[in-house]
């Protein structure tokens, strides 16, 4: 690991200021990827600034028609939360299948999407829920937050806070993990809202995105036999020694059917 300067501000203003006088600082969340890749020297930054401080960031609140979740919220207590729980079900069963105990008890909903992992199981959450992603600067859209692989709209020195979700009429999820990592071979998340049905894809791309023939679909009837010839294309899709692209393809149509089957379960 390079030497590197290690700030731990107390408050988001601090927070804000370092970076903001340092836009080459690296802002800490729970540091699942961040620490390995400092270890390994993949990544080398003149300082860090660890949001473990920031009690602020924690928490989780309904309001109404949505759940707002910090950024500094660790997978295990989103889990565990008779609020998430009760209100997207879904989502506490997409946090209880991230990774293993130390991972779930140390990473975070802010330091996840922020990480924009193409295989991480969060940003498939957001965009499957059409959240908000709130930032110490503004509010950015989940459609307009995930840019790429690891790359998201956030601009040097910018905070997530937290994530607004709506609280949907119904919502699934179901993946296909990678048998060491965890990480979703292929994932998709459905979801039942006021005014659409959405259906996001995580695992299977460079970044996670929609599926808007299957969403077509589902609008008309929100059943798994609407979309069982479902045809995704692998055109674009990620091969790699754990599995083709079109192994993938097939993976994600198997997957969304299963995941509007758990949605409908769930909603009883």
């Amino acid at each position: 690991m390079y030497d590197f300067s290690y700030h731990r501000p107390s408050d988001l203003d601090a927070a804000a200021a370092i970076v903001g006088a340092h836009d080459d600082y690296k802002l800490l969340a729970g540091g699942m990827s961040l620490i390995p890749s400092l270890k390994m020297r993949l990544a080398r930054y003149p300082g860090i600034v660890d949001l473990s401080g920031l009690d602020a960031l924690r928490g989780i609140r309904r309001s109404g028609t949505t759940l707002l979740i910090g950024a500094m919220t660790a997978h295990a207590e989103v889990a565990a939360s008779a609020e998430v729980a009760g209100a997207i079900p879904a989502l506490a069963v997409l946090a209880e299948g991230i990774g293993d105990p130390l991972v779930r008890n140390r990473g975070t909903i802010g330091g996840s999407i922020a990480n924009a992992d193409p295989a991480a199981d969060y940003p498939a959450a957001l965009l499957g829920l059409d959240a908000l992603v709130i930032t110490n600067r503004r509010e950015i859209g989940a459609d307009d937050f995930f840019l790429g692989l690891f790359e998201t709209a956030l601009e040097p020195g910018e905070i997530i806070t937290a994530v607004r979700f709506p609280i949907p009429q119904a919502a699934g999820y179901c993946k296909y993990p990678q048998p060491a990592s965890r990480f979703a071979l292929a994932g998709v998340f459905v979801s039942k809202l006021a005014e659409c049905v959405r259906v996001a894809v995580t695992g299977a791309a460079p970044r996670v995105f929609r599926l808007e023939d299957a969403e077509r679909a589902l609008g008309g009837n929100f059943h798994p036999a609407a979309i069982e010839r479902l045809a995704v294309a692998h055109d674009g899709l990620n091969s790699d020694i754990h599995a083709s692209a079109q192994y993938r393809a097939h993976c994600v149509a198997v997957l969304a059917a299963r995941a509007v089957a758990a949605a409908r379960h769930a909603q009883g």
